[in-house]
């Protein structure tokens, strides 16, 4: 067995119009970015990407500065941002057009929901012309402003994007630091920050110093809303998530899904395993949180540490299949296994759950983990499914290993046969059974 650790109302518009698009309350939401460069703007968008997409909002992220660098294939020096640089602002417009083109293909022609347009959009005059572009398109359009003051955060933010950036790799960390200041400076003489008087009609969240305080106005609907508590959660202290699932129990070993066993031998010997790890690590201030189910607190209680138990992290319901075999749903319930075959993700035990009410139920745990620092959190396989789906986006910085105890368990996983259909055999519905008691 193993444990996985991750480190890291209506449309806007103007009655005037007489082109205004009939907008019904689920039409896209174009979020923009804004702020200099080095405060943070790419890994929030990429944050708000991961979270809006595991949450079910077809969300797409569009970096104007991804576009520069597929246009101009080489980049010399920071003079390509000076205000006075005709043709670096011709190319960066010319940019930024293509990025909103490809947003509306995205939102009006592929049935996306949400687009990030990551980029500074640091003028009054550039958002009013993407606001415009969405009042035209039907979007609802919402700022998020990313301020930072504090000299050792731009310092870590400057640290970490010319680490990352393309454009600087073939640059000494000192020569790339030494232009990517200058770069910033390109901006600064031209930057107006989104103003309470000035924008009191846009809706936005402005972000200061990584989240010391925030301002927000005028959030719109459901998803600005889930937005701006999700933006307010999160922050980038470097800390460990260790995703454990518990030792085997009693009911894993007959091959029996759901229910409320305790550990067999093996799951206490795998207990102790866990233990023995996490006393090795030393870690500051570790949380471990556990379900409300006799097998993952057995597992918590040989910390010798104190835990938290949560509800929301108990295993996905199974319903009517509820401590059942695969064999005994085949045999009682043939169109359940076939349609669950089918599409596992949506598919709904009667009277139990789907993988989809799971992502639902386990979205406070998410926010919770990205509020605090080290955490261990012991868990179920179809909860940790669900979890890791959400850490496993690489792009979003968050760095995941898995970590081998070496303790023996009966394997749980089933694989999806070929054969989906209803009218399947039994042996064919059964091919991929793993063995157990």
């Amino acid at each position: 067995m193993s444990v996985s650790r991750c480190s890291s109302g209506g449309c806007q518009g103007r009655t005037q119009r007489r082109d205004w698009k009939v907008c019904m309350t689920n039409c896209p939401t174009l979020i923009v970015m804004v702020g200099l460069p080095a405060r943070g703007k790419t890994y929030i968008s990429k944050k708000l990407t991961r979270y809006l997409n595991w949450i079910g909002v077809p969300t797409k992220e569009f970096n104007v500065g991804q576009y520069r660098r597929d246009l101009v294939k080489t980049y010399k020096s920071f003079e390509f941002f000076l205000p006075d640089n005709e043709e670096g602002l011709k190319i960066r417009k010319q940019c930024a057009l293509a990025a909103l083109n490809d947003v509306q293909q995205y939102l009006s022609e592929e049935n996306g929901h949400v687009a990030v347009f990551d980029a500074t959009n640091t003028t009054r005059e550039r958002r009013e012309t993407i606001f415009r572009f969405g009042e035209e398109n039907g979007y609802k359009t919402f700022f998020v402003e990313s301020v930072c003051v504090d000299p050792e955060v731009i310092a870590a933010n400057i640290v970490q994007v010319k680490l990352g950036s393309p454009d600087y790799v073939d640059c000494s960390n000192d020569e790339a630091t030494e232009d990517f200041m200058k770069r910033i400076e390109c901006y600064k003489n031209t930057y107006e920050m989104l103003d309470e008087t000035l924008d009191k009609d846009l809706s936005y969240i402005k972000i200061m110093d990584v989240g010391r305080s925030y301002l927000v106005n005028r959030v719109m609907d459901h998803i600005q809303s889930r937005i701006v508590y999700y933006l307010m959660n999160i922050h980038v202290t470097p800390r460990s998530i260790y995703l454990c699932r518990h030792g085997e129990s009693e009911l894993n070993l007959k091959g029996r899904i759901g229910g409320d066993t305790g550990l067999s031998f093996r799951g206490k010997e795998f207990a102790k395993s866990l233990a023995q790890f996490i006393n090795e690590q030393n870690i500051k201030d570790l949380k471990v949180w556990t379900s409300q189910m006799k097998r993952t607190i057995q597992t918590a209680e040989a910390l010798g540490v104190p835990y938290e138990q949560w509800k929301v992290l108990n295993e996905i319901d199974a319903g009517v299949c509820e401590e059942m075999t695969y064999e005994e749903i085949q045999e009682n319930y043939p169109l359940e296994f076939a349609l669950r075959d089918q599409d596992k993700y949506r598919y709904r035990y009667p009277k139990g759950e789907s993988y989809e009410d799971l992502v639902q139920r386990l979205e406070p745990v998410i926010m919770e983990l990205e509020r605090q620092e080290n955490v261990l959190v012991i868990c179920h396989q179809a909860v940790m499914r669900c979890l890791l789906a959400y850490f496993l986006d690489k792009t979003a910085g968050c760095k995941v290993e898995s970590i081998f105890l070496n303790i023996e368990a009966v394997n749980t996983h089933r694989d999806k046969p070929e054969n989906v259909g209803v009218d399947r055999s039994r042996e064919e519905a059964l091919r991929t059974v793993p063995n157990h008691l």
